[in-house]
């Protein structure tokens, strides 16, 4: 529920089991003010973000800071909102599974580029959640976070700087610190087995199924230079699908999407995450205009980029 929409980037809701509710608590207490920075996840060291793909999200959602000593349970990633989203309500008995003294984390991540470098904005977010008692049938949901690179060059006739990769990815650390600076070589090193791709609009990123799972809905990840996103799997095979398809990806219209008939996947599969960005936006969109050329990598901020397929999925035996 969205308070100031002028600022909204996204918000993420986290749930932490009973083990770590203590840590996140001290480390609530000992921040100055409401609440505490986090560029990723619940930002309370022992209470990181169990993430259940081969990937280990990084950015927005993925990096940790804080010195507090925390359970051994993990956070679980709840529920993603981001501009234009609205409830999804899946039809069938499933959900996430919250066990007496859980706590709710919520991060919220503004766009600070909409404020022109301004103060005196505010926000009072929120977050509403159907809560059922469940039963023996209920099916537990997961989410799987499927990243690919994003390597996008700065547009003809365009230069500076930040045109070099080594350039802006220190600027990236810079300004969010090391977890999400290093986080662009990690997805090189996961996704192409450490070569970096040929820099351009379209990257992809193929991960491996590790466990039995039922897919119920994706949701996709961009910023403002994204034009597209898609997920499949087993690409190139007879048993070839496409679980998420946005051809016309909109940074104010990101929703999750339910599948027509929800997917079984299985240890051996692969899925692909595909997104095409597009340096020329940066001159076109508002926003971005007043920010210098740059090779676009992952990272936090709105001027930066991402490629996230965000999938809801419950694990099943095989």
């Amino acid at each position: 529920m969205p308070g100031n929409d002028a600022i909204a980037h996204h918000g993420i809701v986290y749930a932490l089991g009973p083990g770590d509710a203590a840590a996140v608590r001290e480390h609530d207490a000992k921040t100055p003010g409401l609440g505490w920075q986090c560029f990723g996840g619940t930002g309370v060291e022992g209470a990181d973000v169990e993430y259940d793909d081969e990937d280990d999200e990084g950015g927005d959602e993925g990096g940790d800071e804080g010195g507090d000593e925390g359970g051994d349970e993990g956070a679980a990633w709840v529920d993603t909102w981001a501009p234009g989203a609205t409830e999804t309500l899946l039809d069938h008995d499933a959900g996430f599974k919250l066990e007496p003294g859980s706590l709710i984390v919520f991060q919220m991540h503004y766009n600070l580029l909409s404020t022109n470098g301004t103060s005196g904005e505010s926000d009072q977010s929120a977050v509403r959640l159907r809560l059922t008692d469940g039963t023996p049938q209920t099916r537990e949901l997961q989410t799987w976070s499927l990243n690919a690179p994003t390597e996008l060059p700065c547009a003809p006739g365009e230069w500076g700087p930040l045109c070099d990769r080594e350039a802006s990815i220190a600027d990236v650390t810079t300004r969010f610190g090391s977890e999400v600076g290093g986080f662009a070589d990690e997805l090189v090193e996961e996704c192409s087995g450490g070569v970096v791709p040929k820099p351009g609009p379209t990257q992809a990123c193929d991960i491996d199924v590790e466990e039995p799972a039922t897919v119920f809905a994706g949701f996709g990840h961009m910023h403002m230079r994204g034009r597209a996103i898609k997920v499949e799997l087993n690409p190139g095979t007879s048993q070839a699908e496409v679980l998420l398809d946005v051809p016309q990806f909109d940074f104010d219209n990101q929703r999750m999407a339910k599948l027509a008939s929800p997917v079984e996947v299985e240890p051996g599969d692969t899925l692909r995450v595909t997104c095409t960005h597009d340096a020329g936006l940066r001159s076109q969109v508002p926003q971005l205009s007043a920010l210098p050329p740059r090779y676009v990598v992952w990272g936090d901020g709105t001027g930066d980029e991402m490629c996230l397929g965000i999938m809801t999925v419950s694990p099943r035996e095989s």
